[in-house]
């Protein structure tokens, strides 16, 4: 688990709360039901009346994503396809299915399962293209959902402020209730804001980011199982797949055999001086 999200809100929250203490102002005076309620609780409800009932359920299954979903690890990607090409290389293709049972990741169960088949190349790459793109626009239902929220939710808030402050007008008569009034009123912009940035934005984001992250992997893996199916030898396969992520990405982890040849490379040319 990445805990990138949920160290960066309780950083932000952190920001907030030493701001008021600093400020000498109490928490228990943000907290005010009726503002909070209506920010919410309209964001929420506006956001589903934009969309289906099946996307407001795909969102909200999705939130326990942005905050404990697994961010992909290429090199142990690698690794594993680099494996598979070499079991190919020496047992056949047929030996695939026995991996295939045992592969937990369903992308690529499926594809060994279908090389195993003896299915078309590019029958193969079609499917497989087909999936991932399916996958990126599911994914992109929750990312749209919440970004939503973003927006709606400090307009809303400015919603809650109006008639707030038209109360306020209706009491004009006890000007020593005026103050808190007005301050009670800016609460509904201040939660507006705050839920805005603080929690719907910031999801949009994260769940964004972790889409992008599992559409490279699976590009990754389709393009290894491709290469495994045409013969590829392991260690180019490796080199190539290597090559199509960004290095801070592989974590700097280099294969024990390139460690090998870099240092058999290194001594030919020391003993050829």
């Amino acid at each position: 688990m990445d805990p990138a999200t949920i160290i960066g809100l309780v950083l932000a929250f952190g920001s907030l709360y030493a701001m008021i203490t600093l400020e000498g102002a109490h928490v228990s005076a943000l907290l005010l039901p009726a503002p909070m309620i209506l920010v919410f609780g309209a964001t929420i409800a506006v956001g589903l009346a934009g969309g289906t009932f099946k996307d407001f359920v795909l969102s909200f299954k999705s939130l326990p994503r942005a905050f404990m979903g697994k961010t992909p690890r290429p090199q142990e990607t690698i690794d594993k396809v680099v494996l598979l090409a070499e079991k190919a290389r020496s047992e056949g293709l047929l030996s695939l299915e026995q991996d295939a049972a045992e592969v937990e990741d369903p992308f690529l169960r499926a594809a060994l399962q279908n090389i195993a088949d003896g299915t078309d190349g590019e029958e193969l790459r079609i499917l497989l293209e087909d999936e991932i793109a399916t996958k990126a626009a599911t994914d992109k239902i929750p990312v749209k959902f919440f970004n939503s929220l973003g927006g709606y939710g400090p307009t809303i808030g400015i919603i809650g402020t109006v008639v707030s402050l038209t109360h306020v007008l209706e009491n004009l008569s006890t000007p020593d209730h005026l103050g808190p009034m007005i301050a009670t009123a800016f609460v509904a912009t201040l939660w507006g804001l705050l839920s805005a940035n603080f929690i719907w934005l910031p999801i949009s984001t994260r769940l964004k980011r972790l889409a992008e992250l599992e559409a490279d992997e699976m590009n990754l893996l389709m393009e290894g199982v491709l290469a495994l199916q045409a013969g590829s030898q392991p260690r180019l396969l490796g080199e190539r797949l290597r090559a199509m992520v960004p290095a801070h990405a592989l974590g700097g982890k280099v294969d024990k055999a390139d460690k090998a040849d870099k240092t058999d490379a290194a001594d030919k040319v020391q003993d050829a001086a």
